[in-house]
């Protein structure tokens, strides 16, 4: 079986890293940077939108 994974990036500091759905809050709360400690909602973490629709699929 394959992990599925979200690609993630910080709008603040640009650090960029992969974490499993399961581990991310949902799509609309907050969520912070683990580099900058930037909060902002999970979604606008998201890479690109089809990292987006799987971190909502898996939610």
């Amino acid at each position: 079986m394959n992990e599925t994974y979200v690609r993630l990036v910080c709008p603040e500091c640009s650090k960029d890293w992969e974490e499993s759905p399961d581990d991310l809050p949902p799509h609309d709360e907050m969520f912070h940077c683990p580099n900058c400690h930037a909060g902002r909602r999970t979604a606008e973490f998201t890479r690109t939108e089809r990292d987006l629709e799987t971190l909502k699929q898996f939610q």
